[in-house]
């Protein structure tokens, strides 16, 4: 399974940063007086864009929506950005792949000004050739745009050569909008029934078994 292109989501598959982005959901909640008995109950909001889940679980309107993301990003750009960690064995998965020829790529859907700071901030930026993420104005947030603005920047047209590795169903479908095949990380936010339910193409336990599996 061989594939020239690798493109990573990143909170969930790169970074465990489940504690500053439910920190931030709090905040922002607290500020509409929406109450959260206990943090597991925010557990469905990691992975998919914060406006969408603000219509969903609060039945907020488009607008309220975008000034809730506002009012979260007061806390995740002072502090929430950096109460994250690295999963265990990441840097030496992204290593063996570099060093295989693997021309390494982001595709998250949060802001790619907040994803090039998270992956300065552990040292891992030199090893991908692009980072992509949504915009500020939310005009570009949906997993499968991002995914294309991402092939688009880079000029990827052998679709057959690239693989997106993600943890929820968000990065299975966007990347089965783009043509992709999708490779779905059991260690993050999503359950395997997510991901096989929603047509993930391989699943693997661990970084060491993606490096296994892209090598093969």
């Amino acid at each position: 399974m061989k594939k020239k292109y690798v493109l990573f989501d990143l909170d969930g598959t790169l970074t465990d940063s489940r504690e500053g982005i439910v920190n931030s959901i709090e905040y922002m909640l607290r500020h509409y007086q929406v109450a959260v008995k206990d943090q597991s109950e925010l557990q469905p909001w990691l992975g998919p864009p914060l406006k969408e889940s603000l219509m969903k679980y609060c039945g907020f309107c488009e607008e309220k929506a975008l000034e809730g993301v506002a009012v979260y990003r007061e806390y995740f750009d002072r502090q929430g950005i950096f109460e994250n960690r690295v999963y265990p064995g990441i840097e030496g998965m992204l290593d063996g792949l570099k060093r295989q020829g693997c021309q390494l790529l982001v595709a998250t859907s949060k802001p790619g000004t907040a994803a090039v700071r998270v992956l300065e901030h552990f040292g891992l930026s030199g090893y991908f050739a692009y980072i992509g993420g949504a915009t500020l104005d939310d005009s570009r947030v949906r997993k499968g745009d991002v995914i294309r603005y991402v092939l688009e920047s880079c000029g990827i047209r052998e679709k057959a050569q690239a693989v997106m590795v993600g943890d929820r169903e968000q990065d299975v479908k966007g990347a089965k909008e783009n043509g992709l095949e999708v490779v779905g990380v059991l260690y993050g936010y999503g359950s395997r029934e997510e991901l096989v339910g929603a047509g993930a193409d391989y699943l693997v336990e661990s970084p060491q078994g993606l490096v296994h599996l892209l090598m093969k």
